[in-house]
């Protein structure tokens, strides 16, 4: 097994969720490297604050990329006053279009007090049917047991959004359980 620290990182797991009136959005901390499926990193911050702290943004893919796309979607929404659905329509549109931009590795969840979505390179940008949406590879996971708690819990969007991750970290081998949470009210 190589060792390379070229190599691509995967595997994460990000979950957004809104239940009982609140937001929030969990992602964990471990960062792997594919070739060697050697952890680099237990604690790695993948949901952030952005655009006045009125945005959570969370990402799935390489850290490097994902860090360009949270400048670029801040800037857009610098530009828009804060219109999520505007400034990730631009984020994808640019994503897709720009020679440099196409090549970034990474996905991007974005929730604020009214919206969630998801955007993709390939220009998509998706307002789920449901109030939850996970990406990276607990995704499957993590948004199977947010449907269950929403469905037959009175359990808060913060709540919801650990225990899922709780639950994908003790399945998917890329997710551990070292998560971090933002909310909005």
């Amino acid at each position: 097994m190589s060792n390379n620290t070229n190599s691509p990182v995967i595997g994460t797991t990000v979950l957004a969720v809104r239940a009982g009136g609140k937001s929030a959005m969990a992602g964990d901390g471990q960062v792997t490297l594919q070739d060697s499926n050697t952890i680099l990193k237990a604690k790695a911050r993948k949901v952030r604050r952005i655009y006045k702290d009125s945005v959570i943004a969370g990402f799935a893919g390489s850290v490097g990329d994902a860090l360009t796309l949270f400048d670029k979607l801040e800037g857009y929404l610098e530009q828009t006053r804060g219109d999520l659905m505007k400034s990730t329509i631009s984020l994808a549109k640019e994503w897709r279009t720009d020679r440099m931009l196409r090549q970034l590795q990474a996905m991007l969840v974005c929730m604020d007090r009214s919206q969630l979505l998801l955007v993709s390179g390939t220009g998509e940008v998706i307002e789920p049917d449901e109030p939850i949406i996970a990406i990276g590879s607990g995704g499957p996971y993590a948004t199977a047991a947010a449907k269950a708690l929403c469905r037959f819990t009175d359990m808060d969007a913060t709540s919801i959004a650990v225990e899922s991750l709780k639950i994908a970290a003790s399945i998917c081998v890329y997710t551990n359980d070292n998560i971090v949470v933002e909310e909005l009210e």
